[in-house]
């Protein structure tokens, strides 16, 4: 049986992914004094009184507004409310009760679910008097709390817990759950990939630039594995970067990056090759991410037998240090090829996790690496032995009786005959060198 599910909705600028934040115990909503900060779906597990639950955090709900984001927002958070078991409507107890506070309680009095007022922004008990006011919505019972300072969000989760199925256990994650996370500039299609991956509109897609805020967070099994898919913002200069949810929501995308496995970095077909795809690209080597290059739109593409071989010496131009990375060329809007991109990321993640023994290296070091007779190694550096120390990504140590450091040039070397020899498609290889000391 799947975990119970409890949607936090309510209007703009009340403090829900606060409270979202707050109750999960992590930074994983955008938080700011911007309207309109948080626009997907956002989820995330939580635990309380010995129960777990997933919890959604929702954009600010403003009913009969259909301007395309706002009504976007809506339709997002319409999914949470259908979705959910639980429903925690989150309303201002500094403004009090407001027309649209009226328009959404009579939208949760149809749904049927259970419903908890949670009335937001009381940091003192002196304002909690106000609370009450708002059991005029006709709705559950009314908590009075702040989320910024964690008061009463326990009573708030006390009264939550209460209307959870009976029963229901979360389901244990198979071992191995592979981290993606989904780069690349504005409107080069992460979105729209991450909906084809999950085959429902997970996140909204529209071609307003820095549609997508927060990093979202969203589970897939694929052959009977376990893919936790991170959709992100789009990366922009940080010159062009103005507001701060823009600004906030690239940092969330880099974090995201630091917790993947495999990044896949998406580029735009019908857009030459750019310098800041190159410096997305470039983080993603920086943190350690495998990486997976993806070439999107290749269905709007005039093409003939050479475009695709054509288009991949550009980018491998910009890209030389992740000259280790496939690339795949794919539309998210058809879903050519998402199936093989599936397979690769397997794949990436398989070379990631790979051990070598430290024999079998040591018998690949004598009878090639060292034998290379175009490769005057062994005159430069006396070698005693390598072993792997770390996978994710696979890191080796050389122990050498040289002290100075290795050149870099044998670095590479060794790096490009551990790839010829053991494969690691897609992930960085890291060589540290160390000085064997002999005893006495």
């Amino acid at each position: 049986m799947s975990q119970p599910t409890v949607a936090i909705i309510g209007r703009p600028n009340v403090g829900k992914s606060t409270l979202f934040n707050r109750i999960c115990r992590q930074r994983r909503a955008l938080v700011g004094n911007e309207p309109g900060m948080t626009r997907d779906r956002v989820i995330a597990r939580a635990e309380w009184g010995g129960r777990q639950f997933e919890i959604i955090d929702t954009g600010g709900m403003i009913p009969g507004d259909r301007d395309p984001m706002p009504g976007f927002i809506f339709e997002q958070a319409e999914t949470a409310i259908r979705k959910a078991q639980v429903l925690v409507l989150v309303v201002d107890g500094r403004a009090g009760l407001t027309p649209l506070d009226r328009s959404l309680g009579k939208l949760l009095i149809e749904c049927s679910k259970p419903v908890v007022v949670a009335v937001n922004k009381c940091d003192s008990a002196g304002q909690w008097i106000h609370a009450p006011e708002f059991s005029e919505l006709g709705l559950g019972e009314v908590i009075p709390l702040s989320a910024a300072h964690g008061l009463n969000v326990g009573d708030l989760l006390d009264e939550v817990v209460k209307h959870l199925p009976r029963g229901s256990r979360s389901k244990r994650l198979p071992p191995g759950e592979i981290r993606v996370a989904i780069v690349g500039k504005p409107n080069v299609g992460k979105s729209t990939l991450l909906n084809r991956i999950l085959g429902e509109e997970r996140t909204i897609v529209s071609p307003i630039p820095g549609t997508t805020r927060d990093a979202i967070d969203s589970r897939a099994t694929r052959n009977g594995k376990v893919f936790r898919f991170m959709d992100t913002a789009g990366i922009r200069r940080k010159r062009q970067t103005f507001l701060q949810a823009e600004k906030l929501s690239v940092m969330m995308a880099r974090k995201s990056v630091q917790r993947a496995d495999v990044a896949l970095v998406m580029m735009d077909a019908t857009e030459a090759p750019s310098s800041l795809d190159s410096a997305i690209a470039g983080y993603v080597q920086e943190v350690g991410a495998s990486a997976i290059l993806v070439v999107n739109k290749w269905d709007l593409m005039r093409k003939d037998s050479g475009t695709m071989v054509a288009f991949e010496k550009r980018v491998r131009s910009k890209v030389r240090f992740l000259a280790y990375a496939p690339m795949v060329f794919i539309s998210a809007a058809t879903g050519q090829r998402v199936p093989k991109l599936i397979s690769l990321v397997d794949q990436v993640f398989k070379a990631r996790r790979t051990r070598i023994g430290t024999g079998e290296l040591n018998a690949f070091l004598q009878r090639e690496a060292l034998r290379d007779t175009a490769v005057p190694f062994s005159r430069q550096v006396k070698v005693q032995y390598m072993t792997q120390v770390h996978d994710s990504p696979p890191t080796f140590v050389l122990f050498t009786a040289r002290k100075s450091p290795l050149h870099p040039s044998i670095q590479r070397y060794l790096v490009n005959r551990i790839r010829e020899r053991f494969g690691f498609v897609g992930t960085p290889v890291v060589l540290k060198h160390k000085v064997e000391r002999k005893a006495g």
